[in-house]
């Protein structure tokens, strides 16, 4: 059974519900799962409240929305992740940066 900070994760509904198959989380992508590992992990560590990441998300995929823009999911996901992270102070948007262009660049590889 599921309970506590988990319960939140899997009770998310509407727009911000987590894409499933059969009752299965469906990730296209292995970075997928990773950034939806390493934000439940951080909640469940207590580093972030899950709402304050939730109505992030919620923004991000109404923002696109209203823009009329198709984008996956867990694009989203990434968006609304990073802005939290950023307005949280755990990162700076310079960080941010300089570590999306060392994975850009190949500098850094994805890890399996």
């Amino acid at each position: 059974m599921i309970d506590g900070p988990d319960r939140q994760v899997a009770d998310m509904d509407g727009p911000s519900a987590l894409p499933r198959k059969n009752g299965e989380l469906v990730f296209d992508a292995a970075w997928e799962g990773r950034v939806f590992g390493l934000a439940t992990a951080m909640h469940n560590g207590g580093l972030f409240d899950w709402n304050d990441f939730r109505d992030r998300l919620i923004d991000e995929i109404a923002e696109h929305d209203r823009q009329g823009e198709e984008s996956p999911y867990y694009e989203r996901w990434l968006d609304a992740f990073e802005r939290l992270l950023v307005d949280k102070g755990m990162l700076t948007r310079d960080e941010l940066q300089t570590r999306l262009a060392d994975f850009e660049s190949g500098q850094r590889d994805d890890v399996f």
